[in-house]
C-alpha cells in the first residue's frame, strides 16, 4: 500500500510531466493533507483557476507561495516530502 507521501511524490511527477489529472486525482484522495493542498493549489495555478489555487493555498497555509512559478514550486514541494522507503 502507497503512504501518503509517496502517492505525493507521484503527484509532483505526474504534474512536472504535463499530467494535471492523475495528479489532480492524487491529491484529490488526500484532501485533509497540508502538502496535497499545496500541490492542488499549484495545479489549479497552472490551470489557470486562480480563484481555486488561492483556496488550496489557504487551506495548506502557503498563500505566500501563490506567486511562485510552478515548476520551482513542485520542487520545493519534493524537498520537504520524504523519499520514498
Amino acid at each position: 500500500m502507497n503512504t501518503p507521501q509517496v502517492e505525493l511524490l507521484r503527484a509532483i511527477d505526474h504534474a512536472l510531466a504535463g499530467e494535471w489529472d492523475a495528479a489532480h486525482q492524487i491529491v484529490q484522495r488526500h484532501e485533509d493533507d497540508a502538502t496535497a493542498s499545496w500541490i492542488h493549489a499549484v495545479l489549479h495555478k497552472v490551470e489557470g483557476d486562480l480563484g481555486n489555487a488561492r483556496y488550496w493555498y489557504n487551506r495548506a497555509n502557503r498563500l505566500a507561495h501563490a506567486a511562485d512559478e510552478p515548476r520551482k514550486e513542485l520542487a520545493v514541494i519534493r524537498a520537504k516530502l520524504p523519499s520514498a522507503p
